[in-house]
């Protein structure tokens, strides 16, 4: 039986985890919505185009994720996870000086990708070996609420740099918070016992990509796709229908549905409402995809309307994917023995990050129509995503389970 230590959730080695993710996150997010802008301001490329270079970032991500799995399972978690944290924020010093070739630029982002991939990969891992067992949808549910945290500061400080025009402030803020981040990630003190529960440094197909996970992978794509297109373009759609007064602040309404659901979410997976939750979610995120869908019209018959759904809808949107994300988390934990946790982890992040890409890619092409294209097809996803979740990931989840 665990002690009341060993049953601690905020101890100081999962706080520091936690604020160098928020950080790591911030001098991500401050980039989201203004490197369309940035691009557009200094290379003077169709939308077509920002969104093949935005979506390159994810690609380099996606596949460094299985190789970043069955690193973080077979070496030291938290060396791993320092040597990435570092190479991310080294990364940063090249938007300093690329700012006349697009393909350098290019370059540079699947660099960043990778460094990414691998320190995302290894952090999800490392905040679960230093928490207990018994509270793990709980601390998931916590850790998650640093990313919207992150989420909820960094695109509003973002556009508030880039309305100045001075883009090396943004870059120079992006750089300076990583570098805090890594100083407290080096501070982090990885369990004893986890490293003797590594895998053995062992080539092989499943040790790359957890298969028992892969349905769960296929309907967590479907629903990254809309996710990815609200945080690519939602500026420049707001921008598009009229919204033009505190448009940043949507994604601020909408980290505070994600950090608002995840401080219950996780206590209703740790009782072992795994699947409920996420449908739950699932659901709640359609409304949220439908208003951006509609957004359009309604902003075209009212302007005061349409300010009233895009809040409206931010809320919700996030509401919802903020409810799914720990459960869907641990679904994919429990699918996998201890000593697969990292590649569980990546093959979790791997269905997110194809559907990010996605998300970036098509909304890119489909833009040229206008943006409400977009959201259309995001609102179908999400009903295609519950539809492969309830009839094809539950069954095979029940059967499945080693938890």
């Amino acid at each position: 039986m665990a002690s009341g230590a060993e049953e601690r959730l905020f101890t100081r080695d999962y706080l520091f985890v936690c604020l160098a993710a928020f950080l790591m996150s911030f001098s991500f997010f401050i980039l989201v919505p203004t490197l369309p802008l940035y691009l557009k301001d200094t290379f003077g490329i169709s939308q077509a185009l920002i969104g093949v270079v935005l979506s390159c970032y994810v690609v380099a991500v996606l596949s460094v994720r299985p190789l970043a799995g069955f690193v973080a399972d077979a070496l030291p978690r938290k060396s791993v996870y320092i040597v990435a944290y570092a190479i991310f924020v080294a990364s940063f010093l090249g938007y300093f000086f690329i700012t006349q070739t697009l393909a350098l630029f290019i370059l540079l982002r699947v660099f960043h990708g990778f460094s990414f991939g691998m320190l995302t990969t290894a952090g999800n891992t490392l905040v679960i070996d230093v928490m207990p067992a018994s509270r793990r949808g709980e601390g998931l549910g916590y850790y998650g609420v640093t990313g919207n945290l992150a989420m909820a500061t960094g695109p509003m400080a973002g556009l508030f740099v880039v309305a100045s025009g001075n883009y090396t402030l943004l870059f120079l803020t992006s750089l300076i918070t990583g570098l805090v981040g890594l100083i407290l990630a080096v501070s982090v003190r990885a369990p004893r016992k986890i490293a003797a529960e590594r895998g053995e440094f062992k080539l092989s197909a499943d040790r790359f990509f957890l298969k028992e996970g892969t349905r769960a992978c296929v309907a967590f794509f479907l629903l990254a796709i809309p996710y990815g297109m609200t945080t690519s373009y939602m500026a420049l759609y707001a921008n598009e229908v009229g919204i033009t007064r505190s448009a940043g602040l949507f994604f601020t309404v909408m980290a505070a549905g994600l950090i608002t659901s995840r401080l219950h979410s996780g206590k209703r997976v740790d009782r072992g409402f795994v699947t409920e939750t996420i449908r739950l979610g699932i659901c709640i995120a359609f409304f949220g995809a439908m208003g951006e869908a509609l957004l359009a019209t309604v902003a075209a018959w009212s302007v005061t309307a349409g300010y009233v759904l895009y809040f409206l809808t931010a809320f919700l949107f996030g509401f919802g994917y903020g409810t799914m994300f720990p459960a869907y988390n641990t679904l994919f934990i429990n699918l996998a023995p201890n000593s697969r946790r990292a590649t569980a982890n990546a093959t979790y992040l791997t269905g997110w990050d194809v559907g990010i890409g996605g998300g970036m890619l098509f909304g890119g092409m489909l833009a040229e129509g206008g943006y409400a294209r977009c959201y259309i097809l995001g609102a179908l996803l999400v009903v295609l995503g519950l539809i492969v979740f309830t009839r094809v990931v539950t069954p095979h989840f029940q059967q499945h389970r080693l938890r």
